[in-house]
């Protein structure tokens, strides 16, 4: 395939939400973040086991919110956060924030730490810890036409794992057409599925730091169950990259699969 034709395929995928379709996930334990593909911030916001409260916007086209005269930036509080998950996201490009605790925190930042918040959102690398002890953050959230390409820093590791569990089964549920659950259970009318346990998705922790693609439409019925097919990827900055791996690589036998039993109602997972 030529460049071209790479590119037109790149811009059709997006322009189609099929990206949406596979989860990318990519773990650097050491620097503290996960890259990720096919996970939007409605996704993550929706999905964390506790909810998020001020965002510090550093990149957005978000309407809402307050101005910070210190930061000389806008900042949400708990109930913008909802109407910011609600919105075209994906059309604002860069999509930059941290969260924190108090407004009070803002004020107390200095030049220094601004500097490198605003460094953070330009370019995406840490100079130094991105977790400051004025703000208390547990993220700090970094996409490229969301839901594309994310790099977000986690505080705590366990929440990417609890966002991860949750976000695949509602995912899932909303997939449409021919990759929707009614065509692989057509007689059953399915309004829920449970969270992935964080203890199953930390069984193939090790894979998820080599990099791990997750693929909501090449799910398949089994005999009393649902197999969601996981590849072993690599690690990728470029996600049409990844992508055209992708493509490859689902062409053969998964590494594993995450496994729903209908009837235990219960995931596990089976390693191929």
């Amino acid at each position: 395939m030529n460049s071209d034709s790479k590119i037109r395929e790149v811009v059709q995928l997006k322009q189609n939400g099929n990206f949406k379709d596979v989860i990318y996930v990519h773990q650097n334990e050491t620097l503290q973040y996960v890259m990720s593909y096919g996970l939007e911030f409605r996704d993550f916001s929706q999905n964390l086991p506790n909810p998020l409260n001020h965002l510090l916007m550093i990149k957005h086209q978000f309407d809402h919110g307050s101005f910070n005269m210190n930061t000389m930036m806008e900042y949400t509080n708990k109930k913008e956060v909802s109407k910011l998950a609600g919105d075209n996201i994906y059309s604002y490009g860069d999509f930059c924030w941290i969260d924190f605790e108090e407004v009070d925190g803002l004020d107390q930042l200095s030049g220094q730490e601004l500097a490198e918040i605003l460094y953070l959102g330009h370019t995406k690398q840490s100079l130094n810890s991105p977790f400051y002890s004025k703000l208390n953050n547990r993220f700090a959230y970094l996409a490229h036409d969301d839901g594309w390409f994310n790099k977000v820093y986690y505080r705590y590791t366990n929440d990417f794992y609890s966002m991860l569990g949750n976000s695949i089964p509602k995912k899932l549920l909303h997939q449409t057409g021919e990759k929707s659950l009614k065509r692989l259970l057509p007689s059953q009318k399915i309004t829920g599925l449970p969270p992935i346990p964080t203890e199953v998705i930390y069984t193939i922790k090790e894979k998820i730091k080599e990099g791990v693609a997750i693929s909501l439409e090449k799910t398949v019925k089994g005999r009393g169950n649902l197999k969601v097919p996981i590849w072993v990827m690599g690690d990728y900055m470029h996600m049409d990259s990844m992508y055209e791996d992708y493509q490859v690589r689902s062409s053969k036998q998964p590494y594993a699969h995450f496994v729903f039993d209908k009837k235990a109602k219960e995931w596990s997972l089976h390693i191929n």
